[in-house]
């Protein structure tokens, strides 16, 4: 049974690692290249978009897709409706897991906002130090503000054009530990720290050092993602995959294979 996984999440990478040895699944893991060295995986991987609802329509059919799980990023929404009308034109099934959002806790200080524009105004007028860790796509938003001063982390550089006048570019990938998100939060002086909701146990050690050290923090809200069939984990994915495999059974159906 032939599936393609949308990914570049660790649900997806997980999800690989699970299929990788399963003869009974050949697997294609794809990734948008936002990433300039993402990490290696053990299955078929491409690279890429694939031009719209229609391009990826073309590559299901091109490629004997029998079943797609959107594991891609929760603010990736774009790609999962290009997926869903996609499986809807192949007649395909799909999935997507769906990592659970984070929610504030007793001491958590949250300013919840939607959108990154927002986010500039949220820190206030006046000079502050702010942790940014939203993404490199996102960080000209905040040019807006520039009297604050931003530590910028992320796994590639933002473009020199999008930066705010007074920031620090910080490379660095993921999973962080709480003891290091504290002292990462004290050596720069962070008194705000901004962040997309994107769940998951990753990156969440930075919402439990802001906790810690009673900082606020400006949590941007998920988009609508469509999904036709919402999973909750990695097992779940897998369960599915096992029923769609128990259903797809006689010859491979003509879908311009």
């Amino acid at each position: 049974m032939r599936i393609l996984v949308l990914g570049g999440t660790t649900e997806a990478s997980a999800l690989a690692r699970r299929l990788a040895g399963d003869a009974r699944f050949s697997l294609t893991l794809s990734l948008a290249g936002r990433t300039a060295a993402p990490q290696s995986h053990p299955v078929a991987t491409r690279i890429g978009g694939f031009g719209g609802a229609e391009g990826l329509a073309r590559w299901v059919r091109a490629h004997g897709i029998d079943a797609i799980v959107d594991a891609t990023h929760p603010f990736a929404a774009r790609i999962s409706a290009n997926a869903v009308e996609a499986a809807q034109l192949c007649g395909v099934p799909i999935a997507s897991v769906v990592r659970a959002p984070w929610q504030p806790r007793e001491g958590d200080d949250w300013i919840c906002i939607d959108g990154f524009d927002e986010g500039a105004s949220a820190i206030g007028k006046n000079p502050r130090r702010v942790l940014l860790t939203i993404g490199r796509q996102e960080v000209a938003a905040f040019r807006a503000a520039p009297q604050h001063l931003y530590i910028v982390r992320t796994i590639d550089p933002p473009a020199a054009a999008d930066l705010p006048p007074r920031v620090e570019v910080i490379r660095r990938r993921g999973p962080f530990s709480l003891d290091g998100e504290i002292a990462l939060l004290r050596a720069h002086g962070i008194d705000c720290v901004i962040t997309k909701n994107a769940g998951g146990e990753a990156t969440y050690a930075k919402i439990a050092a802001a906790r810690e050290l009673g900082l606020p923090v400006i949590m941007i809200s998920r988009p609508h993602k469509p999904a036709r069939l919402a999973l909750d984990s990695v097992d779940a994915a897998c369960a599915w995959l096992e029923r769609q495999r128990n259903a797809h059974c006689g010859p491979r159906s003509d879908r311009g294979v």
